[in-house]
């Protein structure tokens, strides 16, 4: 069988996804898929519609605020020079500290070689502007080239941001300006996923693409397949990520809200699996700086997923709870959207 028509034949019949869905598995024939070989080892792929070649592992910002100052410059540093140039953070990482300690760790290194990614939970106009305008001072930096909107989650979180005042507002206007050159948003439902897509043509996506919420509830595949039909590329966020505790099982890592994997292998299943969905472009792991590291690891290894890592993978699953809840908790009080603003 022609190795498209096995990949689709698999997306079908692999997590059970209803009949005459298109799959998710990309072929990688495809021109958008292909990885751009990079002197650290670590690949590259384009970013969709920016056009920008970034790195298939992300750096994962929060990281930086749980470490002195001295260890967030040489991490980022190290980072750089194993080949990552897309780099991430929130003011809400941290309560800013994660911010506030990339504005330093950035310094010496080549500016335009980095593709720097931010973001805003503000829900209005001037609330976004506010919080864009202080990460860029905290970053030491005059733009960024990716600003999204942040964890939107509920009818809510939409109706705000992209109502008259929203903070849609001000990413289409930071962009006019140059202080941003391209948006995107982070979404932890799939409604307000969809819905986000729906009403902007972004040119990137931040969702949890990982192997026991693709394989328990189906989280990503509608996600997925609005995006690829929007052209908007993909960010895989908690792609190592283990699930939820369990009832009674001893949390590690500080009491982190979610389990993550621990183990190199099963990092590298997670990643391979998460990096061969279409349209995801890149993966940013657990915020630790450790597993940062066994994510560029993985990121290294990786190859397009095989039938057999994707079987050992949904039986991998079944040892997890998943992080998200099986029922939306997207609700809204409202009918037709009639008073959002169109950005397009």
């Amino acid at each position: 069988m022609q190795r498209r028509n096995f990949l689709r034949t698999l997306g079908t019949a692999v997590g059970g996804l209803a009949a005459g869905f298109n799959p998710v598995f990309a072929d990688p024939a495809d021109p958008s898929r292909r990885l751009l070989t990079h002197p650290s080892g670590l690949p590259r792929r384009i970013l969709g519609r920016t056009g920008q070649a970034v790195s298939i592992i992300g750096f994962p910002g929060l990281a930086l605020s749980r470490v002195p100052q001295e260890e967030a410059n040489a991490a980022v540093r190290a980072a750089f020079d194993q080949g990552m140039n897309y780099l991430d953070t929130a003011p809400s990482y941290g309560s800013g500290r994660a911010e506030i300690a990339l504005g330093p760790a950035l310094k010496g290194l080549p500016r335009d070689e980095l593709f720097l990614s931010c973001k805003t939970k503000r829900r209005d106009a001037v609330g976004a502007r506010e919080e864009l305008e202080q990460s860029l001072r905290r970053a030491g930096t005059d733009h960024f080239e990716l600003y999204q909107l942040h964890v939107m989650s509920t009818a809510a979180d939409v109706r705000e941001a992209f109502g008259p005042g929203g903070a849609m507002e001000t990413l289409v206007r930071a962009r006019e300006e140059g202080k941003v050159r391209w948006l995107g948003f982070s979404a932890h439902t799939k409604e307000a996923a969809l819905e986000c897509l729906r009403l902007h043509r972004f040119e990137t996506v931040m969702y949890p693409v990982n192997f026991i919420e693709h394989y328990t509830h189906q989280f990503d595949p509608d996600v997925l397949r609005l995006a690829r039909e929007a052209g908007a590329a993909l960010i895989s966020i908690k792609p190592i990520s283990a699930g939820s505790w369990k009832p009674g099982e001893q949390k590690t890592r500080n009491n982190y809200w979610y389990k993550a994997l621990e183990d190199q292998g099963e990092i590298n299943r997670a990643i391979q699996f998460a990096l061969s969905l279409d349209p995801v472009v890149t993966a940013i792991p657990t915020s630790f700086l450790d597993l940062n590291q066994r994510a560029i690891v993985a990121g290294r290894a990786f190859q397009p997923a095989t039938a057999a890592d994707l079987g050992a993978l949904r039986a991998l699953a079944e040892k997890y709870n998943p992080l998200f809840p099986r029922k939306p908790l997207y609700l809204s009080d409202r009918g037709p959207h009639a008073d959002y603003h169109a950005y397009t």
